[in-house]
């Protein structure tokens, strides 16, 4: 049977804030094999009846399920309703499921580019005097408006200079989080879409905003600087009202609204958040005059011109998680315990009277005697407080931070707290989730859903480093490294989609792009010895401007991201191109293989040479850029850029190998980049191979690299015939190793390998994060090559995919599945004897090629004719399950 399961619109189910007419697809499904859709009929109307149609395709004949474009003429505010039915020839589905989505607001001529709205309604502060520029305060906004008529729909646009929660008639409205995120404020700023037809009433009604400092105002960055963005948080709001007499209304912040402060008295990302129950105003967002210290509140300018609609990947609380237990420390603290690190908040329950405090500091680990370590948070103080204002049980959380731990120290309760009194609370973009791996060693297992957790924490709006010290900042390098591992295990498209719009706009204009985006510390690196160096353009970090576009056209065979991004991209290759000397790219500060091993002591930077790492870099990145320029058909630029690899590879090859064909670094970093970038003369491969082992043993089978030697460790061993030693590189289990970690009770990826030492002992408080995510890269190997589920750069998106499970660590089995945009993507293999059992599934319109690792014969087909290949035997396969048995 034939059916549709789902459809896509840009990536997502049920985008609300569509500043543009989406991209379609839909995944199919069939009890056959070898399906390939022949025609569908797509359908786009104003009703969920689909009578009023916008758009209706007819039988189009069409073997594309995924990045279907259509024509059609979109209304401002306004919900579209989606359906679409399709034929492989012999069958043909019912009407899918109807999926629906929600316009944003069009452009000034009423243009439905993705540009700037055309907004029409004032940012409105209760900020109205200097004693707020310093103050980490939340204040109320609110205003009253009429409905007079009966209606049929109603869409709220809102964003705020600073956090927000959104208000109708005492309710808040949706789920959303920390909005409006982090953005490079004055270049970027979105705004959300809420579909508020249910929270409206005829007669008067009443908006409002609690606001906080944020990103936006707040203490923020390596440098601590404050009002890096503005100095005055407002909110700003546009209703559209549609009635059912056809008339539409829009009503917009404005001078009648009025501001007081909130009980929120502090509230900082880094310092975390104090509520004085005492300065509550009961229903203060409803129509009736609250009580309250009331006044005008003072319009903000803003240039609107840089407003974008944000139409999905927002934060939400997306985990709960009871306690586990409540212990005293040897030195007689009081600790909750979640028994997972993670980022987000503290929902705690307790009964109290006036005057009782409820307070918390949230941290990550134990020290080694059992005790409260504090340290690495640095300046950071994570502090939740609660004061009561009357008897009575209360269950409050922060509203407006958010902190990293497994831990909270309990500074001050009301009566005996219990462990049913606390439950964490996740914070992190919605994302759907996408990957799953699993095999016959548990340690493996934890490492997965370590790096899981190490996303989960930090995919908070920004891909940052660490969720709990006072840091938290979009480092490039962190979000290059594991940006193919996290869209494996997410659908990450429209937030990383979000994040290179800001990696664009803070480019310098010579194409430079900076060290953490959104850049923060832009005009005030004077303070930190780091940036003070150069506060842009580093190998391995800038070059996420390229990695980044590139592996979200490889995992979903997207143009549109290319195109996107296209002047980002090649503003950054000309950049390195600009300062390169003879084709050795090297500029100002540079991180090198941060925090290696092989560094010496005292230092960060590890011992392969920054001339080698920038022009490995260098290479690399030219060469995707000329893949993506060929995508886009980009012919003349392909060929320019082409021209420009094969000089940079050239002088690779002269400058950094010898005569004899040995490496002039020898590092570990140094052979990985050189193999696993394709820089490696030909003739020396297999003595570069040798090169790495060698100074893998030289370590007794340990590795010594940092951040970029460490992603590519493996897939340089496992695709030059040494996949033996990548998997006991894997399998290490004594420092430094990712199972190391495990065993010492990681449930995230530690920032550093020997964070905690094997006597308990930490490594330098200064920079010692237990939740980041860089070294999870690992989990890019595991399912590229333990699972084998791998993207086919000729047919992105998994359209075509290479299924080449690697067989080896003496695991009895794998099973990884990716859902893809067509579908779910799944390998099992399992060790029977000298038999292997592989199970694969193919979604349908697609087609895979099936390897079979080191196979001498092959005993159960299933239908498919294998061939002869160096070191496997491969058949092409259409869609469906495939149980395939064969000799190792």
């Amino acid at each position: 049977m034939l059916a549709i399961k789902k459809i896509y619109m840009d990536y997502e189910t049920a985008p609300v804030g569509v500043s543009h007419m989406p991209q379609f697809a839909w995944e199919l499904v069939s009890d056959k094999k070898n399906v390939k859709q022949k025609s569908y009929e797509l359908q786009i109307a104003k009703d969920a009846d689909f009578t009023d149609l916008i758009y209706n395709s007819g039988k189009t004949e069409s073997e594309e399920s995924a990045h279907v474009y259509v024509q059609g003429t979109l209304e401002n505010a306004k919900r579209y309703f989606v359906r679409v039915k399709a034929a492989d020839g012999e069958e043909e589905t019912l009407w899918s499921d109807t999926a629906s989505f929600v316009t944003a607001l069009a452009g000034a001529n009423g243009e439905w580019e993705e540009g700037a709205p055309a907004w029409k309604a004032p940012f409105v502060s209760a900020e109205t005097d200097d004693s707020y520029k310093n103050a980490s305060k939340g204040t109320y906004v609110r205003g009253n408006f009429e409905i007079k008529k009966e209606v049929k729909e109603a869409y709220a646009f809102t964003t705020a200079l600073g956090l927000y929660q959104f208000y109708l008639n005492g309710r808040k409205v949706g789920e959303d989080e920390m909005t409006p995120g982090w953005t490079s404020y004055r270049r970027h700023l979105l705004y959300q879409t809420y579909d508020v037809t249910e929270y409206l009433q005829k007669g008067i009604n009443g908006a409002g905003a609690m606001l906080a400092p944020g990103w936006y105002k707040g203490v923020m960055g390596l440098t601590k600087a404050r009002n890096n963005y503005g100095d005055q948080t407002a909110f700003t709001m546009e209703i559209v009202v549609r009635y059912t007499d056809g008339t539409t209304e829009s009503i917009c912040t404005d001078t009648s609204w009025t501001g007081c402060d909130s009980p929120v008295v502090f509230a900082e990302i880094y310092d975390g958040e104090t509520y004085d129950a005492n300065l509550e105003i009961p229903d203060w967002s409803k129509a009736e005059t609250p009580s309250g210290s009331w006044k005008p509140v003072q319009l903000v300018f803003f240039d609107t011109e840089v407003m974008r609609a944000q139409y999905a990947a927002k934060v939400h609380v997306m985990d709960r998680i009871p306690a586990k237990r409540i212990f005293k420390t040897p030195a007689g603290d009081t600790v909750v315990d979640f028994a997972q690190n993670m980022a987000g908040r503290i929902e705690v329950t307790a009964s109290g009277k006036p005057g009782d405090v409820i307070e918390l500091h949230c941290f990550e680990v134990l020290d080694k005697d059992g005790n409260v370590y504090l340290d690495n948070l640095r300046a950071a103080k994570a502090t939740m407080k609660y004061t009561f204002a009357k008897e009575g049980t209360v269950t409050w959380h922060p509203t407006f931070t958010y902190m990293g731990f497994q831990y909270a120290l309990i500074v001050s309760y009301p009566g005996e707290p219990k462990a049913e009194n606390f439950t964490a609370c996740t914070l992190h973009s919605d994302m759907a989730s996408t990957g799953k791996l699993e095999c016959s060693n548990p340690l493996l297992n934890q490492l997965h859903h370590n790096f899981l957790w190490g996303l989960k924490s930090n995919f908070l709006d920004v891909p940052t480093d660490c969720p709990q010290r006072d840091e938290r900042l979009g480092w490039t390098g962190d979000a290059q490294i594991f940006c193919r591992t996290a869209t494996y295990l997410m659908n990450t498209y429209t937030f990383y989609k979000k994040w290179l719009r800001d990696l664009e706009v803070d480019q310098t204009p010579e194409g430079g792009v900076p060290h953490v985006v959104p850049n923060i510390e832009e005009g005030r690196t004077d303070g930190n010895w780091l940036l003070s160096q150069g506060p842009h353009s580093a190998a391995a970090w800038a070059d996420a401007a390229i990695i980044n576009p590139w592996t979200m056209y490889l995992m979903y065979g997207d143009k549109d991201i290319l195109k996107r991004q296209y002047n980002s991209m090649k503003g950054w290759i000309d950049f390195m191109r600009a300062h390169a000397v003879d084709y050795i790219w090297n500029y100002k500060l540079q991180f090198g293989d941060w925090v290696a091993l092989d560094a010496e002591e005292g230092s960060y930077f590890g011992a392969t040479p920054n001339d080698l790492t920038c022009t490995a870099y260098y290479a690399y990145s030219t060469g995707l850029f000329v893949k993506m320029a060929k995508a886009l058909g980009k012919d003349d630029v392909a060929a320019e850029y082409e021209e420009l690899y094969s000089k940079i590879v050239k002088k690779f090859q002269d400058t950094f190998f010898d005569a004899e064909g040995n490496m002039t670094a020898q590092t570990q970093t140094a052979h990985i980049v050189a193999l696993y970038f394709q820089l490696t003369p030909e003739k020396y491969i297999e003595k570069t191979v040798e090169g790495l082992k060698k100074l893998l043993a030289k370590e007794n089978g340990h590795l010594v690299t940092g951040f970029v030697g460490t992603p590519y460790f493996c897939h340089a061993l496992s695709q030059n015939h040494a996949l033996k030693d990548a998997y006991d590189l894997l399998l290490k289990e004594d420092f430094p190793s990712w199972l190391y970690q495990v065993k010492k009770g990681a449930t995230t990826i530690w920032e550093h390998w020997d964070g905690l030492k094997d006597d308990g002992s930490m490594w330098s408080a200064d920079m010692n994060s237990f939740n980041h995510y860089a070294y999870g890269a690992i989990g890019e190997w595991m399912y590229r090559a333990m699972a084998g589920i791998e993207a086919d750069p000729e047919q992105p998106g998994f359209k075509h995919a290479v299924l080449y499970p690697r067989i080896g660590g003496n695991l009895k089995y794998t099973e990884g599945n990716y859902h893809s945009i067509y579908g779910n993507v799944g390998v099992k293999w399992e060790v029977q004897g000298t038999q292997i059992l592989l199970t694969v599934q193919i979604p349908v319109n697609t087609t895979a090629q099936i390897r079979l690792d080191q196979a001498k014969a092959v005993v159960k087909s299933d239908g498919l004719t294998f061939t002869k290949a160096a070191d496997y035997m491969s058949a092409e396969a259409g869609s469906g399950t495939y149980h395939i048995v064969f000799e190792q």
